[in-house]
């Protein structure tokens, strides 16, 4: 069995509804992407060192991930009731940073230089050293795709994943580049 095979295999035993390879090399890294980030839309602007302007600037993410072949997208899809179901969100976004949790772990042991991706500022460490200490927990925290540049719906698509599995559904992507 091929290695990414067995990775797509973990990550689905981990806990995610979906996994496939990704070629970091259809990552395109754009200003846009990080216009929610500048707008503060979910208040952790300059609060974290996993959000900018901690986890650097997008030339500085850009070389950060040209250090990168091949990596690993994940997915949690949540069913909703509605599309008001908040309940039902948060219940999916829970599941998919438990999951994103427990497989970065797993991961980090036959990947010590991963990267890893995920939808939401790190939370590992209430509140986050930033900007007056160094993060405190190096190994475990990790960035939001946006924060790096990264347009999800665009990876998704050039690496011949969903992004959109339909009304009543939310679905939740991370990834983790792998050197």
């Amino acid at each position: 069995m091929h290695m990414m095979e067995k990775l797509i295999i973990m990550a689905l035993e981990a806990g995610f509804d979906a996994a496939g390879a990704l070629d970091c090399s259809t990552i395109i890294l754009r200003p846009e992407a990080r216009e929610a980030c500048e707008n503060n839309r979910c208040g952790r602007y300059g609060k974290s060192w996993s959000c900018p302007p901690g986890c650097g600037s997008l030339d500085d993410c850009a070389a950060l991930v040209r250090r990168y072949a091949k990596g690993l997208i994940v997915q949690t899809v949540g069913k909703l009731e509605d599309e008001f179901d908040g309940e039902g969100m948060m219940a999916a976004a829970h599941r998919h940073a438990q999951s994103f949790r427990r497989f970065s772990k797993e991961l980090r042991m036959d990947y010590p230089g991963m990267l890893p991706l995920g939808t939401e500022s790190c939370s590992n460490c209430d509140p986050c050293s930033y900007p007056d200490a160094p993060c405190l927990d190096p190994l475990g925290a990790s960035s939001p795709m946006e924060a790096f540049g990264m347009m999800v719906s665009d990876i998704c698509q050039a690496n011949g994943m969903e992004y959109y599995r339909g009304k009543g559904t939310i679905t939740f992507t991370g990834c983790f580049l792998l050197e």
